[in-house]
């Protein structure tokens, strides 16, 4: 989510040259009902395609049948369709992963939710009025450590040709949190909720120091193994995606041309947003969560405690956050879900409470056009709440 901001104005953009059909696949034959999610997906694709996204694919698993649509082109030079399963930077989306794996080490009474992050990673949350001893495990889950964010400071994403100097530098989990560091909180630690990626990277050091693994490493062996998620992983330094996956484009400023930012070194986001994957191993893993297969009942409770996202009530009133999970209330009641977001790639999913049914899909441009910006995300929304509706 924090990338949207920090990019552009809003996930929304100018109407692109490039005008392409949609299409949609289906795993098992169209049953009425089956027949009215593959319409809403198809429709609400071609609608953020025609608000002017590039192109956008999306996936919804309800049980195990699964509708499969995409919308506009994965490439705007040569004009190819989107992919049907592609790969993707999943953005923040990882966020829920990593609290996946805090959570059961909780559940083995390894690190408990109230531990002062002090107590874990000595001297590391200091200096300018930080202090680790006040901040705890379950604040920077549940973004409310007041600790400043550390994407703001980035040079990568201020324009177009320092994106195109910096895309491809390394970052460290030390050096982002010194960034961080380097500014008073936003507020007492508890007090209130605000988005900062700082958390989870500070998420991802806890689980090495708990474990003596690689976040990533206690990523795939406790959750993309049991689920068996092959198309999931951390790339490192590696800027590249694997086959098939869409072109992405960044628009830095409001009618600035689109800079293909499909080459990047995610090690800027790490634990907070640097997983690749795709909607259907995506599917799968929220399914899961909601399901109750990744964390023991009194883990799971936890994660669904939720406080007021009080900077998001602009996008929808009663959104809250849980750790490391988003409830986004609706006509029926209400789905949970994450927003991810890295240059050039947006991503939103819904999951319903039961875990029956879930919803993921990306579109591959992200536009700085502040006009567009609103209607985009309330269409992209709008389509979440009907999926996840049926």
């Amino acid at each position: 989510m924090k990338w949207r901001r920090v990019i552009a104005a809003a996930t929304a953009g100018v109407m692109l040259a490039v005008v392409v059909g949609s299409e949609v696949v289906s795993a098992a034959p169209l049953a009425e009902d089956h027949r009215s999610t593959a319409t809403m997906l198809r429709h609400g694709l071609d609608d953020l395609h025609g608000l002017g996204v590039s192109g956008a694919q999306g996936l919804v698993r309800d049980g195990n049948r699964v509708t499969v649509a995409r919308s506009g082109v994965a490439d705007l030079d040569a004009g190819a369709s989107m992919p049907g399963d592609g790969y993707f930077r999943i953005g923040s989306e990882t966020k829920t992963f990593v609290s996946v794996v805090l959570l059961q080490l909780v559940g083995e009474a390894r690190i408990a939710l109230d531990d002062p992050i002090e107590r874990w990673l000595p001297g590391v949350v200091d200096g300018n009025g930080n202090d680790g001893r006040h901040v705890t495990v379950r604040q920077i889950l549940q973004q409310t450590s007041g600790l400043y964010d550390a994407i703001n400071d980035l040079a990568v994403l201020r324009s177009a040709d320092e994106f195109r100097a910096h895309r491809l530098d390394h970052y460290t989990e030390a050096r982002l949190v010194a960034i961080a560091m380097a500014h008073p909180p936003l507020f007492e630690a508890g007090t209130h909720w605000s988005y900062s990626n700082t958390n989870y990277i500070l998420a991802g050091m806890l689980i090495e120091r708990v474990t003596g693994h690689h976040w990533y490493a206690e990523v795939r062996s406790r959750i993309l193994g049991p689920l068996h998620l092959t198309h999931t992983f951390y790339p490192g330094d590696r800027p590249t995606l694997p086959a098939p996956h869409s072109e992405v484009y960044q628009q830095f400023a409001p009618g600035g041309p689109l800079v293909n930012a499909t080459v990047f070194n995610p090690t800027v986001a790490a634990s907070a947003g640097g997983l690749v994957s795709t909607t259907s191993d995506l599917a799968r893993f929220w399914q899961a969560v909601a399901g109750g297969q990744l964390l023991r009942p009194g883990q799971a409770a936890e994660m669904r405690q939720t406080v007021l996202a009080e900077a998001m009530q602009d996008i929808r009133p009663g959104i809250a956050y849980g750790l490391g999970i988003m409830w986004i209330p609706n006509r029926c009641g209400g789905y949970w879900a994450h927003f991810g977001d890295m240059p050039g790639v947006s991503t939103l999913n819904a999951v319903t409470p039961d875990g029956h049914r879930s919803a993921v899909f990306y579109v591959a441009t992200t536009l700085a056009d502040p006009d567009r910006g609103p209607a985009v995300m309330q269409r992209e929304l709008t389509l979440l709440d009907d999926l996840s509706c049926g």
